[in-house]
């Protein structure tokens, strides 16, 4: 008869636990008995085997399912003799050892590639270079592998050593009970070499700053906080590592005419009474020059005229927006004796009309 604990019991769950339960229990036991906390602890390493044991057969859905049908007994038919070392529950686990306890069995390939960095630049528009488009050239500085060495960093003619202190592996390693745990070398930071006879031009560190001139295309209809990405115009990567991206940050200035809303741009005109009063053409100032503005009679103060597809061009490539003209209806100011005598006629012609007016009013409501 079988001396193992019951599975469920060791992980503290019920038999329904879910996939998610089953890894949150474990993990719990797994850093509670884990034997770098309990060094020289027998029962402690006793227990991390078992939990270790339980995750590994109720992790396994075919294997839960034979463990539910015939206990340990059951898995022994099936050839299951459960989790024996460090590789065996490594190999299976290596990624809730990395996530939480730092590290992993050492099995796994390490790069020393390491991606470029990337740059920002904010680039200051003209209104009309936003609205229609432009191209720019952008000064950066940047770092860009060393071209002495050759990114190796060491003198030309000379070549990187080993480590000593890890052997040129990258990681350092250190046996406690069964487990062999691997960290980066604290000699190289995990390249597995070190540079004796470093480039006189990067003193070894494969890298140089260098002024570099960018060319940008700005698309029309850009406007303040747009973000182009330039693939690949950001620093150099390490060991081989791809660059990094430029990005370039768009701000707009002010235009003393136009004031933007979205693709639709709005400007205001200013016309005399007479002219809002009888109508009149006028000219008006657009982004590509003056259009003529017809100001239909009776014309009144903040009226808007709109002139569809003078705005600002898409973003997305297609369509414009539309120019808003408010007007604004401008008091004389300064009048002569004559201007003075015609308006107060005026006045009084607006007077008697009112009065007319009145009277027709009265007359109606007392023949009715």
């Amino acid at each position: 008869m079988s001396t193992k604990r019951d599975y469920y019991e060791v992980l503290s769950v019920g038999r329904d636990a879910t996939e998610r339960e089953l890894k949150k229990s474990y993990r719990k036991l797994a850093l509670k008995y884990h034997p770098d906390k309990n060094p020289d602890n027998k029962e402690a390493e006793e227990r991390f085997k078992e939990a270790s044991e339980a995750y590994a057969v109720l992790s396994d859905g075919k294997k839960r399912q034979i463990y539910d049908q015939y206990g340990h007994q059951g898995l022994e038919g099936a050839g299951f003799s459960g989790a024996q070392g460090f590789d065996d529950i490594f190999s299976s686990f290596g990624d809730i050892f990395e996530d939480f306890f730092g590290f992993g069995s050492g099995r796994r390939s390490r790069s020393s590639a390491i991606r470029g960095s990337d740059l920002r630049y904010d680039l200051n528009l003209e209104f009309m270079e936003a609205a229609f488009g432009t191209e720019k050239s952008l000064s950066i500085e940047k770092a860009e592998t060393c071209p002495t060495c050759s990114g190796s960093g060491c003198r030309p003619g000379t070549q990187p050593e080993a480590c000593n202190y890890c052997g040129g592996t990258g990681q350092a390693t250190r046996t406690q009970g069964f487990f062999t745990v691997s960290t980066t070398c604290p000699s190289c930071r995990g390249k597995g070499k070190t540079i004796s006879d470093p480039c006189s031009n990067c003193s070894g560190s494969t890298q140089v700053l260098v002024e570099k001139v960018v060319s940008v295309k700005i698309p029309a209809g850009v406007d303040s906080g747009s973000r182009l990405r330039l693939t690949g115009e950001g620093e150099a990567g390490i060991g081989g590592g791809p660059f990094g991206d430029l990005y370039v940050f768009i701000n707009v200035k002010e235009h003393e005419k136009f004031i933007r809303k979205n693709t639709d741009i709005i400007s205001t005109i200013q016309i005399s009474f007479i002219q809002a009063s009888l109508g009149d053409k006028v000219k008006v100032p657009t982004l590509e020059g003056e259009e003529t503005l017809k100001i239909p009679k009776g014309t009144q103060y903040g009226e808007t005229f709109r002139l569809p597809g003078k705005g600002i061009p898409s973003l997305r490539g297609y369509g414009r927006g539309d120019q808003i003209i408010q007007v604004q209806i401008v008091t004389p100011m300064n009048l002569n004796k004559k201007q003075v005598a015609l308006l107060n006629e005026f006045s009084r012609l607006e007077s008697d009309k009112l009065k007319n007016k009145l009277k027709n009013i009265l007359k109606g409501t007392a023949a009715s």
